[in-house]
């Protein structure tokens, strides 16, 4: 969801966060992956814009980061 949500697509995401494009697959798919892994592609979203929320009772979740002017 966060992935689309930038616009990117599988390819511009592996090249951000230096990983291969099945990887981002395999993370799509709920698939377990290193934590090293992870935390490329969080920091690559977070750079591309999103939020990422903490578990509040209603689960945890994501949202596009305000652009400031």
């Amino acid at each position: 969801m966060a992935r689309v949500a930038t616009g990117l697509g599988v390819r511009e995401l592996a090249e951000a966060a230096n990983v291969s494009t099945q990887t981002i697959s395999r993370f799509e798919r709920g698939e377990e992956l290193k934590p090293a892994t992870l935390a490329a592609i969080r920091a690559a979203l977070e750079t591309a814009g999103v939020e990422f929320i903490p578990e509040n009772g209603s689960g945890a979740g994501v949202r596009l980061r305000k652009h400031r002017t």
